[in-house]
């Protein structure tokens, strides 16, 4: 029971994690990871090598401790985190292990001196709280999702019914059940997992859902980075009809439909989810305008595709920039960057606009920052990130 004194106290501690929260996580995974190998699948280790997954739990960490009074105040950060859970199927029985080595962590790191036995039981309490929040909220989409037509629980396997090369580092992949029986239905933007064996190592990925629900099939089109396992790995040893076990669908970046005109931004495989997103908004009335930046056109993925689908659509208004024009490349409606004057350019007359975009940190950074000097709505631009949660500030 977290009691007043537990959240005085936890308050009271956000100075200190504010001034060494990275350091504190950092060294929380990298004792989960030590002294739990069973865990490992559950955490992409490019991720806890480059900082990333550290510093977005030091986010999540303070972002929880500031607003323990009103829990409410987390906004979309807690349906972000359930979402990611589900994906990855995260259970109840990974709680207490996470809560042993946080709280291990704390004692060590900040001290015997600070970390008192008082602080322990104060945050002891609070993760407890913060647990059975989580395993609450999973459950209940765990459920909903078994229990829809087409849906399951855990894993279900699939099959490689195509392998597309998209272009020199994206192919795509369509799956279909094994069981041939009916698919989850889910929304345009959301994401599926995927848990392989590579080696005899179990990973587990998020890759986003390239194609608008039909039933049968499901599609991801996967970037082969340099040193990605789970991409090589699916690059070089994923053939047609070869087995791949999925989890259902989930992700709160999802379109919302209304009148608005729609803009959505991408940068290289960012434009993955904004496909399904155009699919689907071709089916009503709403004005769009799909802007789109590769390095060049050799990495341009799904040009053809949406060439066509704007022949065929005249309310899609498309524009494509690459940082660099090779020969041989099909022509770009710029070169560069997408910068202030050229986004303003691009984008519909009115700014009453719904905007999502995708790609690398440094691309969203200064598209967020665009859109906020052309005057579209904070509230109305939308984004997520592939990897684990960060700011764009």
């Amino acid at each position: 029971m977290l009691s007043a004194e537990h959240r005085a106290i936890v308050k009271a501690t956000v100075p200190l994690l504010e001034s060494g929260g990275e350091a504190l996580t950092t060294h929380f995974y990298t004792m989960l990871m030590s002294e739990h190998p069973e865990v490992r699948p559950l955490f992409n280790q490019a991720n806890q090598a480059s900082g990333a997954q550290p510093r977005a739990l030091a986010n999540g960490v303070l972002m929880y401790a500031r607003h323990i009074d009103q829990l409410e105040q987390l906004g979309g950060l807690v349906s972000q985190i359930i979402n990611k859970h589900v994906a990855l199927n995260i259970l109840p029985e990974h709680y207490p292990i996470v809560g042993q080595c946080l709280l291990k962590s704390i004692r060590e790191v900040l001290g015997a001196d600070i970390a008192t036995d008082a602080v322990i039981e104060a945050w002891a309490a609070a993760y407890q709280q913060l647990a059975n929040l989580l395993i609450g909220l999973e459950e209940k989409m765990y459920a909903e999702r078994e229990a829809a037509l087409g849906g399951w629980r855990g894993t279900r396997l699939f099959r490689v019914a195509r392998k597309v090369r998209e272009s020199e580092e994206i192919t795509s992949f369509y799956l279909r059940a094994d069981d041939n029986g009916p698919l989850l239905a889910f929304q345009p933007g959301q994401y599926i997992g995927v848990r392989l064996v590579i080696d005899g190592e179990e990973v587990r990925r998020n890759y986003s859902l390239s194609a608008m629900a039909n039933g049968h099939e499901y599609r991801i089109s996967v970037k082969r980075e340099p040193n990605g396992k789970v991409s090589n790995y699916l690059h070089e040893r994923v053939n047609e009809n070869d087995a791949i076990e999925l989890f259902a669908p989930a992700g709160d970046f999802k379109l919302e439909h209304n009148d608005k005109p729609l803009v959505l931004i991408s940068g290289g495989v960012g434009i993955t989810p904004t496909l399904a997103m155009l699919q689907a908004a071709l089916k009503t009335h709403r004005a769009i305008h799909f802007i789109h930046a590769a390095r060049h056109g050799g990495v341009h993925a799904f040009r053809d595709a949406i060439d066509a689908l704007a022949a065929r659509h005249p309310q899609l208004k498309h524009f494509y920039c690459y940082e660099q024009h090779r020969a041989g490349d099909a022509d770009a409606h710029g070169v560069g960057y997408i910068d202030q004057k050229r986004l303003g350019e691009w984008l519909p007359e009115t700014r009453d606009v719904d905007v999502y975009f995708l790609g690398p940190t440094a691309f969203m950074k200064a598209i967020k920052k665009h859109l906020k000097a052309i005057g579209v709505p904070e509230s109305q631009s939308r984004y997520e990130f592939f990897g684990p949660a960060a700011a764009l500030e």
